[in-house]
């Protein structure tokens, strides 16, 4: 099973700011989250990461084993890094929205995310058939894996949500990908009003 976890909140997602390539570590809240993960899959699973922080934090709480994949980085904003997501212009979120080889001036476009996140999939598909991985990543590669999921277009994407700290499960045995499950969170109740 391919198993795609969302890492931990940060002040920058409590103030709802684009990260992109921008590195905090997890808040207090992040850290609980990171450890609500890592009873939800299972504890012999191989663990990969993004190479930022924050999912360096939240694979550290599954395992001190962790792997980095440079590809499971979150897209790059470009300008709008550390921008708050309320103060995007409108024309920038449709011409995002409508062409998905876009890209702000300075950063990625869905295609290119798409093919990176898409090849790090195929090339761990055969071994998730008989052995759990974790990938911990960001709210854009894993609407990527979503995609590559449902064998859809990574347009799909606008039309989807990622909670924080939540996990998608796809099956690989078989002839197909399957989504087994998307924004779980049931590992997440109790966490934030411990907070």
């Amino acid at each position: 099973m391919l198993i795609v976890a969302r890492h931990g909140r940060t002040p920058a997602n409590a103030a709802g700011q684009l990260l992109g390539r921008l590195d905090p570590g997890l808040d207090d809240l992040g850290r609980a989250q990171a450890a609500a993960i890592a009873t939800a899959v299972p504890s012999d699973a191989r663990v990969i990461s993004s190479p930022l922080r924050r999912c360096r934090e939240t694979a550290a709480a599954i395992t001190a084993d962790i792997e980095i994949d440079d590809r499971l980085i979150e897209i790059a904003y470009g300008e709008l890094e550390g921008v708050p997501v309320s103060d995007v212009p409108a024309e920038t979120w449709r011409a995002w929205r409508s062409d998905s080889g876009w890209a702000p001036p300075g950063g990625e476009s869905h295609d290119q995310l798409a093919a990176r996140v898409w090849s790090v999939l195929d090339e761990h598909a055969a071994e998730a058939a008989d052995r759990d991985i974790v990938l911990v990543s960001h709210v854009s590669p894993i609407k990527a894996a979503l995609a590559w999921a449902l064998g859809v277009g990574i347009e799909v994407s606008w039309r989807s949500f990622v909670a924080q700290a939540s996990i998608l499960r796809i099956a690989t045995a078989g002839p197909t990908p399957s989504l087994q499950s998307h924004n779980e969170v049931h590992h997440l109740l109790g966490v934030d009003a411990a907070q």
